[in-house]
This record gives structure tokens, sequence and C-alpha cells, in this order.
């Protein structure tokens, strides 16, 4: 049976990771029309979100909730009446079982269900933190002339009191960051205005470059470098 989150972690742990996209399962009843192969692409799935977020969860003090179907089956990170809900067209690929889609039906399968349980989440008393966990690829196939060099990217719309704490941290550790890149979250920032903006909750919007996210060694790195990061989030703004 396909539900539409996994939850890692202590439930009452003080910080909360969210991963929209953080599976490429497709429901058996649901065929997207897309050759298997490309599942297990960036287009399916946010690559290395599910590894950094368990990681991170092991070392204790974290709760981290992962959606359970592919954001081609439907994008947890959009409004419920956008374009995109269900996407017909994905960097370069149609996906053409999406055209018939009822959208409806995977609104109220999944997607409700799934940001129902992120509100009860974070609604928490004693959850000062929130971590938006994303990846994003070198470069896009549709605009592979477009490199993107940063090795992590940090996003906001309106409140950007997590971003301003963690950006010299992360520089000092090393990475190569870029400020509302590969795309601004004053754009697309669904999840985060929905259950962290909307009620003054602070939080961080994390992009992870894929080429590193997507190994084990890459995995470890970015959650030994998160880790210390969101603990001197969570204490400056709690």
């Amino acid at each position: 049976m396909t539900t539409p989150y996994h939850i890692l972690g202590d439930p009452l742990a003080p910080i909360l990771i969210i991963a929209d996209h953080a599976s490429n399962h497709v429901p058996d009843d649901i065929d997207l029309g897309l050759p298997p192969e490309l599942m297990h692409e960036h287009v399916a799935l946010d690559i290395g979100v599910a590894e950094v977020a368990a990681l991170l969860v092991e070392r204790g003090g974290i709760c981290a909730i992962l959606g359970g179907v592919s954001r081609l089956v439907i994008d947890y990170n959009r409004e419920p009446d956008a374009a995109g809900l269900v996407p017909v067209h994905s960097d370069g690929h149609h996906i053409e079982g999406n055209t018939v889609a009822d959208v409806a039906d995977r609104l109220a399968r999944f997607y409700d269900p799934y940001h129902a349980k992120v509100a009860e989440l974070a609604a928490q008393s004693h959850r000062p933190f929130i971590l938006s966990l994303h990846s994003f690829t070198p470069s896009l196939r549709s605009k592979p002339e477009e490199a993107r060099p940063w090795e992590i990217g940090i996003l906001y719309n309106q409140d950007d009191r997590g971003a301003r704490m963690a950006i010299p941290l992360l520089e000092a550790a090393g990475l190569i960051v870029g400020e509302q890149e590969p795309y601004s979250g004053k754009l697309l920032n669904a999840s985060m205005n929905r259950h962290a903006e909307a009620h003054g909750r602070p939080y961080l919007g994390v992009e992870m470059r894929q080429d590193i996210s997507g190994d084990p060694a890459g995995q470890r790195r970015y959650a030994d470098i998160l880790r210390p990061v969101l603990e001197a989030c969570r204490n400056g703004l709690a």
C-alpha cells in the first residue's frame, strides 16, 4: 500500500526536516507512461535527500517527514491549484500518463494527507526550527549550457532569518553557497510559505547539488556540515 509520507525519528524532536521530493515511488494503479530508468533521475525525485535526512535523524534531536510518492505523481511543493501540481512536462520530458490524471483523486490520496501531517508536526509548540531539504542538478537537460556551480543553495521568500544565520556558517565550512540559487524562493517556496512563513516559524530552505548528494561520501559531507548549522539556527532563533 502506498503511503503519502514516511516519518523518521522522534516526532517530538526540536528540529523538523520536510523533504517533499524524497521518493520516486509510483503507485501500482498510476501509469505515467515513462521508461523505468527515468524514475531514477532528478525529474522523479530529489536525489540524495532521503539519505541525508536519514543521516541527520540518526544523530538525534531531529524528526523528518519524507514525501512518499514521486513528484511526477503529484508535486508536494506546489500550491494545490498550481499548473505544475501534476506535471505534464518536466525538463524536456513529456509525462503522457498525466495528461489524463485524476487530479482530485491524487490530492485526496497523497497531497492533502501529506500536508495535514506536516502541519501537525510543525505546529507542535516545542518545535523551534524547520529544514526544507531539496536537491538540484549541476545543469538542466533542457539548458545544458547553464552551469550551476553552487554546492548548496539557500532559499527563502519573505523570512530570511534562517538564511542570514546559515549562509556564513556554510561558507566557513567550505561550501560554495548560492543565495536564492538555483532559483529564488520568492518564486517557488510553497511548502515553506504554508508551514513556516504563514505561521512565523523560522526555517532554512536548502538545495544540495546532486553530483555531491548522489553518493554516500557526499551525503555524509552534507550531513556533517548541516547538523551544526541547524543547531546554531535553532539556538539562535528559538
